[in-house]
């Protein structure tokens, strides 16, 4: 049998002259591992950062490409309102028909919030009569003249005395074939009608042909401050004066026409 030799012992090599092995260091192989799979970490982090950033970069210039960026100018946009007449006293140089008065442009106004009205007490039965609007109707080109009924018939006289001024006079309301337009009553109960083209007062005899010929839809005139009064049931007739007798006659363009047609709605003479 081989001789078997004691192996000197290892934790005293100054004594015995035995040397540890360097030629491999314990642990070498695991972190050369460790080592590995640390520079793998870092570059799969560095490409997926960069992949992020090229999808960035695409996205952003897609927005651009495809105008995604909006701009709204800050500049307000004005407009100009529409005129009005030129408020001159005399006729347009150049004849226009007439327009329905009231059609101008509206402008949209806030009210102010008015504190709540006091409410009336229980025991009082006193209601607001109905305002009552009393005209008298004057030419424009005879100013001393005005629509005065005269056995029926309706002429252009001037005022003599307070019977004149009573029949010179007329409560004004609303329109009897439409509420936008005006009808006019005597001091006696009779309405204002065009009948065979000529006024004169008549009364109500509750028929749809009465109510028509008594209403007269205000227009624009071509003095400042007259009306013209147009038929409901005749569009494009107007009510005039002809030899001092009120009639109805087809618009014209002529400077006598709208003279003859334009009336000035002033306040009741009596």
């Amino acid at each position: 049998m081989p001789e078997e030799k004691s192996r000197p012992p290892q934790n005293r090599p100054w004594e015995n002259g035995w040397t540890l092995d360097t030629s491999r260091t314990p642990g070498t192989r695991r972190l050369y591992l460790a080592g590995a799979l640390a520079v793998a970490t870092i570059i799969a982090c560095v490409a997926a950062i960069a992949a992020t950033d090229d999808r960035g970069d695409d996205s952003s210039k897609t927005a651009r490409d495809e105008g995604g960026l909006i701009s709204f100018s800050s500049q307000p946009v004005t407009t100009t309102a529409p005129q009005g007449d030129s408020g001159l006293s005399s006729v347009s140089p150049t004849p226009r028909g007439p327009r329905q008065q009231g059609t101008g442009p509206t402008v949209a106004v806030t009210a102010t919030p008015k504190p709540p009205k006091p409410t009336a007490s229980k025991g009082s039965s006193a209601k607001p009569k109905p305002s009552v609007t009393y005209r008298s109707v004057r030419s424009v080109n005879y100013p001393d003249r005005y629509w005065h009924v005269d056995d029926g018939y309706v002429g252009l006289d001037p005022v003599r005395g307070s019977e004149s001024r009573e029949d010179s006079t007329f409560k004004q309301v609303k329109g009897l074939a439409n509420a936008s337009c005006y009808s006019f009553t005597t001091h006696d109960g009779k309405y204002l009608r065009h009948r065979n083209f000529v006024l004169r007062a008549d009364r109500d005899d509750g028929s749809s042909l009465f109510r028509q010929d008594a209403t007269f839809c205000p227009r624009d005139a071509a003095y400042t401050s007259a009306t013209m009064l147009e038929s409901v049931n005749y569009p494009g007739y107007f009510l005039r004066h002809s030899n001092f007798v009120i009639r109805l006659e087809r618009f014209e363009y002529s400077s006598p026409y709208l003279s003859d047609s334009s009336f000035q709605l002033v306040d009741g003479l009596a």
